[in-house]
């Protein structure tokens, strides 16, 4: 995978709560904040099929190995 070095201008607040609340550095702030929104728009993919995909799973079969 290759990496790309961008410049993104932000307020310093939307920063500053950011790293607060990630708890990292700038970059791993916007890191995060990237692969969530990444993650957001893979889950509204799902809930999109919620109720069309039909599965014949025996929820007993798999939790045997839990035994």
């Amino acid at each position: 995978m290759a990496n790309r070095k961008i410049t993104v201008e932000v307020s310093d607040t939307l920063l500053e709560r950011a790293q607060a609340a990630s708890g990292k550095g700038v970059t791993a702030t916007v890191r995060e904040g990237l692969r969530l929104m990444a993650a957001a728009d893979a889950y509204r993919g799902l809930r999109r099929l919620r109720g069309k995909v039909k599965l014949s799973i025996a929820l007993d079969r798999l939790r045997e190995d839990r035994t």
